[in-house]
């Protein structure tokens, strides 16, 4: 099994593959380009999101800076808008419905790391030095007509329904059913909506 399979898998994995490197280096090339394309030319910023993401539906406006993992994970449906300055770390997959609209300032993370240090980076090297740290993933998934309000954090493994609102601030920590409008730290459900 490949380290990007394990990845995928949500297995501990080596971040300093090659494969995940030369990905992961691609990405940062192409969002940097594209957080330095001017506002208006929307067809450079197209062609370097077409090239950088997993997939995407229609009408999608992500507005920079924007800031990825590897990018080739994340998967957006129809009638998209990201706010400024949001961070997705797509190291698993992150899948976006239709008409989703995620304010300035939202991370989403799909990688979290063993809690005890010898599990993340294992033990010193005779020159003291350590490996890359461990990492281990789970997928995000973001249903249709959701609203993440600013600043919130999308944690590992998380699934949102449909037609959620996310309050700005929060922290998710756990899935949020579908029809349900839910803020806080953490977050959690506060009432239906309709």
């Amino acid at each position: 099994m490949t380290e990007r399979e394990k990845m995928l898998a949500g297995q501990l994995y080596d971040c300093g593959d090659a494969e995940l490197l030369n990905q992961w280096h691609k990405a940062k090339d192409l969002i940097r380009d594209y957080n330095g394309t001017d506002s208006a030319d929307t067809e450079v910023k197209k062609r370097i999101l077409q090239e950088l993401l997993g997939g995407q539906g229609k009408n999608l406006w992500i507005t920079a800076p924007f800031y990825v993992d590897y990018g080739n994970n994340i998967y957006f449906g129809n009638n998209c808008e990201v706010n400024m300055n949001c961070t997705f770390l797509d190291d698993n997959t992150i899948t976006i419905g239709d008409n989703a609209l995620i304010a300035p300032n939202v991370q989403i993370y799909t990688a979290f790391h063993p809690t005890n240090a010898i599990d993340r980076f294992g033990e010193p090297k005779a020159d003291g030095s350590f490996e890359f740290c461990k990492t281990q993933t789970a997928p995000v998934t973001i249903g249709n007509n959701v609203w993440i309000g600013g600043g919130a954090i999308i944690m590992p493994g998380v699934t949102i329904g449909n037609n959620v609102v996310i309050g700005a601030g929060s922290v998710v920590t756990k899935d949020i059913s579908d029809n349900t409008i839910a803020y806080g730290n953490p977050c959690r459900a506060v009432r239906e909506n309709r």
